[in-house]
């Protein structure tokens, strides 16, 4: 049964973001919505919400629809208030008086622990925040749910018990989710909705396999257009022919006759549309410095420990040659981020339990992104930096998704999405030849992930890399550390990790 119907819907926010939708929304659908940073998903979902006006078409709903809208981010105006008191405020006034047992049953849904219902909500985790936008919205039993980036800052318990979540959920409740976490949309969803300024596709199919499915598609637009244009350029070149005849021989007929062809090639050309290509993320294209170091990296027996001396674990003898891509596997709080610190320590000179091959050229990324100074402009961190002079530095920009509009703006102004591909840009620029990469995808949209995994892959780069994206890290590594009671223990393989965060 169809309850939301989506026909001819475009906005245009100082630029077009889509044009032309249709698309409609039953009972039981999981779609997942997929496409560049910046590209309009977040619209269209304030759309459907009934926030945002939209510049054309209609959207047509089941009559007495209720809608539950789940926002990337707590609005400010409620961080002061506790996580219990947000998902209580959400109810009608009458719900909230007399039926506040409902908030109980959606939090213990959602296993939310007691001692954090009762916190200000500035005080928690960003995952604790989603989750508690998440009930938020539930608490108000909805017909269907709107769901922007509910993976962001969950670790993978968290995310597997979201999958559980929405696998449970009334079958006749519909939703629409858009993640950059491409296994978490393979496991929630069952069609995929690839969201584009013109010509958006949708397809009966989770991710993985819509994506093989769009490439299908989009190379036959391709094949489809290139013979389109190679139909046009022999009409033209038949109607010059026939033209001269015509003039040389004085035949009307044959002028006519040019005149039609000559018509019908532009009519060709001008329905003939091109090949979709994303502007998203940029190419992100690695290149790695000379060096014949064997080991780039070794550690001998290392202590890591907190920020305050705690011991977490030995590291035992490992090492980190070239072509090693290594994922360093374990749960939260356990000290994956304070080895990569000290790594970075080692390489510059701070630290000095670590040996690092005197050639080793480091690319380092932390997960907030705080190798980027926030005062500065994206030109002045990539031509201030980097020899490329300042017409250089704009196309490069540019081509890594930064507009020309926020090139002059400070970086603590872009959006996460803006951050991630800036720092992506000036990680490639400075060449290394050893990547250190603390959850590089976060806030890298699918397209982008795709890049740089085939970057660091096709230019055999060596890395260490923490990530709780479960694609990336089993497309990119080729070797597997895991902290295991203490100790740094090398692994097979990921999969007995993942399954038993996933389910623990």
């Amino acid at each position: 049964m169809t309850i939301v119907n989506i026909n001819g819907l475009g906005v245009t926010l100082g630029e077009t973001l889509f044009t032309d939708l249709n698309l409609t929304i039953s009972k039981g659908d999981r779609i997942g919505l997929v496409a560049a940073n910046g590209r309009g998903k977040s619209t269209l979902m304030a759309c459907l919400a009934r926030e945002l006006e939209q510049t054309t078409g209609q959207i047509t709903y089941a009559r007495g629809m209720r809608i539950g809208h789940v926002l990337q981010n707590v609005p400010d105006n409620a961080l002061a208030r506790t996580l219990y008191d947000l998902v209580l405020d959400a109810l009608p006034q009458e719900q909230a008086d007399y039926e506040s047992w409902r908030v109980d049953v959606v939090l213990d849904d959602l296993n939310v622990p007691h001692a954090l219902q009762q916190q200000p909500l500035s005080s928690l985790s960003g995952g604790w925040q989603r989750t508690a936008l998440l009930a938020a919205a539930w608490v108000t039993e909805p017909d269907m749910l709107l769901l922007d980036e509910p993976t962001n800052h969950l670790d993978l318990h968290r995310i597997g018990l979201l999958q559980e979540w929405l696998t449970a959920l009334p079958r006749d409740v519909p939703a629409l989710i858009t993640s950059h976490d491409r296994a978490f949309l393979d496991a929630t969803t069952n069609r995929t909705l690839f969201l584009r300024q013109e010509n958006s596709r949708v397809f009966q199919l989770p991710f993985t396999a819509a994506r093989v499915a769009l490439a299908e598609a989009d190379a036959a637009d391709e094949r489809r257009f290139a013979n389109d244009l190679n139909k046009v350029a022999q009409l033209r070149k038949q109607a010059a022919k026939l033209k001269n005849i015509g003039i040389n021989s004085g035949s009307d007929l044959l002028v006519n006759k040019t005149k039609q062809l000559t018509e019908r090639a532009a009519k060709i050309e001008a329905a003939a549309k091109p090949a979709h290509q994303d502007r998203s993320a940029g190419d992100i294209r690695l290149a790695n410095s000379g060096t014949h170091a064997k080991a780039l990296i070794a550690l001998d027996d290392v202590a890591v420990t907190t920020p305050d001396g705690k011991d977490l674990y030995r590291s035992g003898k490992k090492w980190i040659g070239q072509g090693d891509r290594i994922v360093l596997l374990g749960a939260n709080g356990t000290g994956k981020t304070q080895l990569v610190k000290l790594i970075h320590r080692a390489i510059t000179g701070a630290e000095g339990a670590i040996k690092c091959a005197p050639t080793v050229v480091e690319g380092y990324s932390d997960q907030h992104l705080t190798q980027l100074d926030g005062w500065d402009t994206p030109m002045e961190a990539v031509a201030g930096q980097f020899d490329v002079g300042d017409q250089r530095a704009r196309g490069l920009l540019a081509g890594a998704g930064v507009n020309i509009q926020m090139q002059d703006t400070r970086i603590d102004a872009l959006s996460g999405g803006q951050k991630a591909r800036l720092a992506m840009l000036i990680l490639r620029l400075k060449q290394p030849n050893f990547y250190l990469l603390d959850e590089p995808t976060n806030h890298l949209d699918i397209e982008g992930q795709e890049a740089l995994e085939d970057e660091l892959i096709a230019h055999g780069a060596s890395c260490l890399l923490v990530s709780h994206d479960r694609s990336f890290l089993r497309n990119v590594g080729n070797r597997f550390w895991e902290i295991q009671r203490k100790r740094l223990v090398e692994v097979d393989d990921p999969e007995a990790f993942l399954n038993a965060e996933m389910t623990g």
